[in-house]
């Protein structure tokens, strides 16, 4: 079955081409390289994995609860729409917000996996080209897994949001190389992690646990990669340059935090767009979550050295500024440990289970 068949409603056009700007760059000098970014490399080919391997397909998901979360999450609850609502309905609202979300998120690999290409093609440094043809790898295996969750699990996809795909398009069309860094690896992958990470916690449901562990695990690594090559990039430009940084960063966040609000999933519940932004505007979960989806992104900035004045009083504006001063190597820290606790339970598990079996057959032998 085709994935258009699985859509709420079909995306404008096939393809999407976004015109490419900017020089492909090679270098010649194979020998040396920052050790800190040549360690990052090998670490992301000794983290390499299978997703229809190290994830569990056959644990059964809940189409109309997928995630187990509060319904308190749904911009709806508590409005008078929720109060006529039908469990059946309830059930329907969140698979939508769920197919909605995963679907974001799809889209958004599929993007990180394109600028992880552009990376490669246009960074001068060798041994950035050699970690992002690792981290292009790795993209592909999250569009990968995020697409056989919503086809298999959910059954349902929607298009890519507006304005993710207007930010991923500034990104791609900029000349300089270092926009894909610091468009993807700092604004979209921060946001991503955030979101990831909120419902990794949250949600009681096996399947979608494992998933989001371990893409977290590697999104750790491109986190780590984009900081250290823009922090040494971003010392060597004038204050004129780093402010046309700055100005892209703060129209980006408050992109992120004023569009991304699933809208479209609402509407196709025959909310008024008006009701609908109303709805999220109060909703206190949305609250909370847009200020938690600045806990990766707003440290990262400030430690690649985009903290002009301009900058922290937008982060002022957006009630996010002290998130500055949170650890990300303790963030990145802890994500490594949520996957490698759950593959020491499940493998813990797995083995119980095998000596069970072994020891039920010697026990029916001997009978």
């Amino acid at each position: 079955m085709s994935t258009y068949d699985h859509y709420t409603s079909p995306p404008p056009e096939p393809v999407w081409s976004v015109p490419a700007a900017g020089a492909a760059r090679f270098g010649w000098e194979y020998d040396n390289g920052r050790d800190r970014l040549l360690a990052l490399y090998q670490k992301g080919k000794d983290k390499q994995w299978d997703g229809a391997k190290r994830i569990d397909w056959d644990l059964e998901v809940d189409p109309y609860d997928p995630l187990g979360t509060p319904d308190e999450v749904l911009s709806l609850h508590g409005t008078r729409h929720w109060a006529k609502m039908t469990e059946k309905d309830k059930g329907d609202l969140r698979r939508h917000y769920s197919s909605w979300q995963f679907s974001q998120f799809l889209h958004g690999e599929q993007g990180a996996m394109v600028c992880a290409a552009r990376i490669v093609e246009s960074v001068p440094d060798l041994d950035a080209k050699f970690y992002s043809a690792t981290q292009t790898m790795d993209e592909a295996r999250h569009a990968e897994i995020y697409g056989r969750f919503l086809h298999e699990k959910i059954g349902m996809l929607y298009p890519i949001n507006d304005n993710l795909q207007g930010l991923l398009g500034d990104t791609l069309r900029d000349s300089r190389w270092d926009m894909p860094y610091l468009g993807m690896q700092v604004l979209i992958e921060g946001l991503a992690l955030a979101a990831f990470g909120m419902i990794r916690d949250t949600t009681d449901k096996p399947l979608p646990k494992q998933i989001l562990a371990y893409v977290m695990q590697d999104e750790a690594r491109h986190v780590a990669f984009g900081r250290m090559a823009l922090r040494d990039y971003y010392r060597q430009l004038t204050d004129a340059e780093l402010r046309e940084r700055e100005e892209f960063v703060i129209e980006g966040c408050y992109l992120m935090r004023d569009r991304l609000r699933g809208l479209e999933v609402l509407e196709n519940f025959g909310i008024p767009r008006r009701e609908a932004e109303e709805y999220t505007e109060q909703s206190e979960f949305l609250h909370l979550f847009r200020k938690l989806l600045f806990s990766r992104i707003v440290p990262c900035v400030k430690d690649i050295g985009l903290w002009g004045e301009r900058l922290q009083r937008a982060y002022v504006d957006m009630g996010v500024f002290e998130l500055g001063d949170s650890s990300l190597d303790l963030l990145m820290t802890q994500d490594e440990e949520v996957a490698e606790r759950l593959d020491r339970e499940r493998f813990a598990a797995e083995e119980a289970e095998r000596v069970a079996e072994v020891e039920g057959a010697i026990a029916d032998g001997a009978n």
